[in-house]
């Protein structure tokens, strides 16, 4: 017997959560309101949900049968929604207590913030951030709605216009979509790329502190995502950041609609051959550095995060140096694995290679010590397919020759023995995009690097969008724990960022991040990039020179196979 018939819509409807659990209520009731229904003891608050394998924001009206995930503040999308929203939070009270001022959200401290500056006024005084603090404070109390809009692109092109925006104007300029989603707080409203939490009382853990001639924004980190982190001191992360962004200001593309219009404009291999120059400039800078301290020098240390191009700097270090009568030889830091069955577990009872302790440090610094010496030693092979530790090529450096190691832990102290550490001399390298979509959006470097890797890992790996996205939250833990820790050790910071680099990604990257499927959990973040790449025109990428630290990941490098001390 047939049991199916026509009928007329049921007014509730069941959502069926992550945990098994089912909740039913009436249709069209929003996210927050079914999220109400939750008896929710985690520490970390709930601000979007995962609806049918789609991020959705707590506006949301679900209509029908559903499955919901909630997304809470220690997660990737939950605190790039909290955070968006404290600086749209931010702005909002900064306009209303100094209208003739102009807010810049400029670049991400390690310890939980965003640094900020101020134009059109003089920088605020520390009673004037208290006071601003307490106006933020004060709007939290008050619980005041985030209102999403929808309207037409021109209108809202006249709405920043009115409000004196170049930056947001010279954005919207080349969007092919021809409306805009705006947020509005009270009667401010501005464009903010990605969701809000639904009210300012979500917002209830941050604090400004006046740093380096502006302020940070300070919010919890992910790992603790009720509390404030101390703030940290990082004095050669903030120089390398500042003078990046000066670079990008002479170049006169401080934001990704300026780049848009040069690149229209015809400009596009101007931008660069002037980004390679002042690439070019800094390594030269730091060769010539290197060479004035080589009589106290045995060791060259490279470390950075992935996908920061440590490997094409080394090279084109190297080409410097050699120029300058220097010819350093690599010691690869992958040979010294320990043995497999020796190798440290993570807490999940897996294998870590990316602890120090899985290197056999006694061993390296055994080696380092007679190296530096000229005595002759048998490096180690590690032979990745066995887990075992075999023997090497035997190697003795010449006169005044340097060590140039590049690895994950080279800032660590403990990577290299005491005796050498004086005669160290430390680069991190990292790609500190300051390239943004406008002075309220900024670009996140973590977002360059995976954009980056997602491309590379393809060409060379073969790995599909949705693999290098899965791997890359492990990835990210280990920066933390065993790179970020350590940056500020370094003698010289080198920013691999490119101006143009983005926009020569784009055609390669959004292929790739179109074919994760739908319903995955890669699939939310792959959709993230796709909006975000929308808004970057694109840049013939064969304008990139054959030594272009993008050529690590564009393909086409012609350092890849440079291999200067076989021969020798």
């Amino acid at each position: 017997m047939n049991k199916i018939k026509i009928t007329e819509p049921n007014e509730n409807i069941e959502v069926h959560l992550s945990d098994g659990h089912t909740l039913c209520g009436p249709r069209g009731a929003s996210i927050e309101d079914f999220i109400k229904a939750l008896d929710h003891n985690s520490n970390a608050p709930i601000v979007a949900a995962i609806v049918n394998g789609d991020l959705r924001e707590m506006h949301y009206k679900i209509e029908r049968e559903s499955t919901l995930r909630p997304v809470t503040t220690n997660t990737a999308d939950g605190a790039r929604i909290y955070r968006r929203s404290l600086t749209f939070l931010l702005e909002f009270a900064f306009q209303q207590l100094f209208p003739k001022g102009k807010l810049t959200i400029d670049h991400s401290v390690g310890s939980g913030g965003y640094y900020c500056q101020v134009r059109g006024r003089e920088m605020l005084s520390a009673g004037e951030i208290e006071m601003l603090n307490q106006r933020m404070q004060a709007e939290v109390k008050s619980d005041s709605a985030f209102v999403r809009e929808e309207i037409p692109l021109e209108e809202a092109i006249q709405h920043f216009e009115s409000l004196g925006h170049p930056d947001k104007i010279a954005l919207l300029t080349h969007r092919k979509k021809d409306y805009l989603t705006l947020y509005r707080l009270d009667d401010y409203m501005d464009y903010h790329h990605g969701y809000m939490v639904p009210s300012t009382g979500y917002l209830q853990w941050f604090d400004l502190q006046e740093s380096n001639g502006g302020f940070v924004l300070r919010f919890p980190r992910r790992h603790a995502p009720t509390e404030l982190l101390p703030m940290g001191d990082y004095p050669q992360l903030l120089s390398a950041f500042r003078r990046y962004g000066n670079w990008m200001t002479k170049l006169g593309i401080d934001n990704v609609g300026a780049l848009n219009k040069a690149i229209v404009a015809g400009r596009a291999q101007e931008i660069v051959l002037v980004s390679e120059a002042l690439h070019e400039m800094h390594i030269a800078t730091v060769a010539r550095q290197i060479a004035e301290e080589r009589d106290k020098l045995r060791l060259i240390l490279i470390a950075g995060p992935s996908s920061s191009g440590k490997t094409t700097f080394s090279r084109r270090l190297t080409v410097q140096l050699l120029a300058r009568g220097i010819s350093p030889f690599p010691l690869e830091l992958d040979n010294y694995f320990v043995d497999r069955a020796k190798t440290p577990r993570d807490e999940k009872g897996e294998l870590d290679f990316e602890v120090i302790e899985a290197l056999n440090l006694p061993l390296l610094a055994e080696h380092l010590q007679k190296l530096a010496r000229g005595e002759r030693v048998q490096v180690p092979r590690y032979n990745f397919k066995t887990g075992v530790s075999e023997k090497g090529e035997e190697i003795q450096l010449k006169e005044g020759q340097l060590i140039i190691l590049e690895g994950i832990h080279g800032m660590n102290p403990r990577l290299i023995p005491e005796t050498l550490r004086d005669q160290a001399f430390r680069i991190y390298v990292s790609a500190l995009t300051q390239l943004n979509l406008d002075r309220h959006n900024r670009v996140s470097t973590t977002d360059t690097r995976l954009i980056r890797r997602i491309v590379r890992d393809a060409r060379e790996r073969g790995y599909t969008a949705q693999e290098t996205i899965s791997r890359w939250e492990s990835v990210r833990r280990g920066e933390k724990r065993h790179i970020f820790p350590y940056q500020e050790n370094a003698d010289i910071m080198f920013n691999s960022a490119l101006a143009y680099e983005l926009a020569a990604l784009k055609p390669f990257a959004e292929p790739l991040l179109r074919q994760v499927p739908h319903g995955t959990a890669e699939y939310v973040e792959a959709k993230r990039l796709l909006a975000f790449l929308e808004w970057f025109l694109v840049l013939d990428s064969d304008l990139a020179p054959e030594n272009s630290l993008a050529r690590e990941f564009l393909g086409g490098s012609v350092l890849k196979k440079f291999k200067w001390w076989q021969g020798r």
